[in-house]
């Protein structure tokens, strides 16, 4: 049984040597995907396009709007004189925001009167106008504070805060989207590549008649899925060093926990991602119809269901049932547990028992098909 699976696995690295542009795409796209998404997707929100509406003229509101621009949150496009001009910015999108000062703004701050500073915010994208509302918030209440004591330090007075907050975020300090994200794109790039890869190379078999000189040979169905298997496995933990490596040098993340634990745990992974290209391989006719639906079945679930940018937590009990349908779920609580927590395995066994479990189900359902359909 051993020799079997070798001399399948050799043969694959045979063919693999031959296909310069299978070889292409499976090192160098996973390390493109990675810069792609890594740069282009992001929660934080920098360079907010605003315009400022100062009635007031005081020495207050510009140094309001000297601490906003100050930040690389937010960029002044320019100031209008006339109320009526707001509607049009916000229609032509020339700004993101407006900055409405009343007249009496200093006379207010200064008497001890409440001064209210009025924003327009674009809401057509609802999680960006919520982002610049609590920067706005946030400016707001820091410009405050700073006012309160000057003022108090003029009259002889001191500052009193009863109580005081002093936040710690453990494990992403800077509370970057980035370190969030990239354990999710190392999920989505490699249940992609495993998918398609194993995929593609099963129904070549059928698309060049080789397969039937393999269902003449003694070779059981499990024994052909072990050995298609391995030459992509290997493939697939050197693009996953690529990636970390890639990942540290290009957006800082590091591996905080175990590194061998962390290889295993991506063997466990790639073993449940080959097999579902081993799914769709048995299904599949054409080379064409195995990489639609290997696509289908690796991006779409990684990407929308896995929590790789929506939290489960947050979806309809149905869908939350759905996102098992997806290895990536399991893997990437794995991954961002080991990566960014530095934790060890009593975090999330369970996850790795759900792996296992999805593996072995996989793989039964593939060999039953190929046995059936005498594909092997």
């Amino acid at each position: 049984m051993l020799n079997r699976i070798r001399a399948i696995a050799l043969k694959e690295i045979r063919q693999l040597k031959r296909d310069t542009r299978m070889l292409f795409v499976l090192f160098v796209f996973p390390i493109i995907l990675l810069v792609i998404f890594g740069y282009a997707i992001s929660f934080d929100v920098h360079n907010i396009k605003m315009v400022v509406y100062d009635q007031d003229n005081s020495i207050d509101s510009r140094s309001f709007v000297q601490m906003l621009t100050s930040s690389s949150y937010f960029d002044l496009v320019g100031y209008i004189n006339d109320e009526g001009q707001i509607k049009k910015i916000l229609d032509e999108k020339k700004a993101q925001c407006v900055i409405v000062f009343p007249k009496d703004l200093s006379r207010k701050l200064y008497s001890n009167q409440k001064a209210k500073l009025q924003i327009l915010i674009d809401g057509v994208d609802g999680n960006t106008a919520t982002i610049i509302q609590n920067y706005l918030n946030y400016a707001t209440q820091s410009y405050s504070q700073k006012f309160i004591s000057k003022v108090l330090a003029v009259n002889g007075g001191k500052t009193y805060t009863p109580i005081e907050l002093e936040p710690a975020f453990w494990f992403n300090p800077d509370l970057s989207s980035t370190f969030f994200l990239v354990p999710g794109l190392i999920a989505m790039i490699l249940i992609l590549t495993a998918v398609v890869s194993i995929s593609l190379s099963i129904v070549r078999e059928k698309e060049k008649g080789t397969i039937e000189q393999i269902n003449v040979s003694p070779l059981s169905s499990l024994e052909l899925l072990i050995g298609k298997t391995i030459p992509y496995t290997i493939i697939s933990i050197l693009i996953t060093s690529f990636i970390l490596i890639a990942g540290y040098f290009l957006f800082g993340v590091p591996v905080n926990g175990n590194i061998f634990l962390l290889f295993l745990t991506t063997l466990l992974f790639l073993f449940a991602s080959l097999n579902l290209g081993i799914l769709v391989s048995s299904i599949a006719d054409s080379q064409q119809v195995a990489f639609q639906m290997a696509t289908l079945v690796s991006l779409l679930p990684s990407t929308l269901l896995s929590g790789f940018i929506f939290p489960i937590e947050s979806m309809p009990l149905p869908i939350q049932i759905l996102t098992n349908v997806t290895p990536s779920k399991f893997f990437l609580i794995i991954l961002r547990d080991i990566m960014l927590k530095g934790v060890g395995i009593e975090a999330f066994w369970d996850q790795v028992i759900y792996l296992i479990i999805f593996s072995a189900v996989l793989l039964t359902i593939s060999t039953l098909i190929n046995k059936k359909s005498k594909i092997a």
